[in-house]
């Protein structure tokens, strides 16, 4: 009974797992755009970083990002070209974007000065977009860029 009653205390103080919440309502606003949008790229000045582990997204997502996304997109149809979601920053950012078919997509490093690219087909739907860090709760200047003919 001992032991029980240790590890049901253990549990409460452990807190609830924390989690990525694609429904919540944006850090930094939304926006709908179409095939061929201007100007293009669309930037977007926030601060990256968070105190949740990115891994509860899925293997191969690194950094620390918030619980809601930062930004969301809505992309209203497909179009000839991929879209390119990348970040510019001077701290070492990662990237965490939940696709319209609810499948995770994580980068850190692809893009150019080792910042973070995902390039995506044009599937319509809702995005949302994770910028992290890899210092939790230290959160830093980026642009988040979303292009159909860039990246940075």
């Amino acid at each position: 009974m001992k032991y029980l009653l240790t590890a049901a205390c253990a549990l409460a103080l452990a807190g609830p797992v924390m989690a990525q919440d694609y429904n919540a309502d944006p850090n930094y606003g939304d926006i709908t755009l179409a095939p061929g949008f201007t100007p293009d790229p669309h930037l977007v000045s926030l601060r990256a970083g968070g105190d949740i582990s990115a891994s509860n997204a899925g293997s191969g997502c690194t950094g620390y990002i918030t619980n809601a996304p930062d930004f969301r997109l809505n992309w209203s149809g497909k179009g000839s070209l991929n879209i390119k979601i990348s970040v510019l920053s001077k701290a070492d950012t990662t990237l965490v974007v939940n696709g319209p078919n609810g499948e995770w997509y994580c980068d850190d490093d692809a893009g150019e000065d080792n910042n973070p690219l995902i390039t995506l087909g044009s599937q319509a739907g809702r995005y949302e977009i994770w910028v992290g860090t890899y210092s939790s709760g230290d959160p830093q200047p980026a642009v988040l860029s979303i292009s159909e003919i860039t990246n940075f």
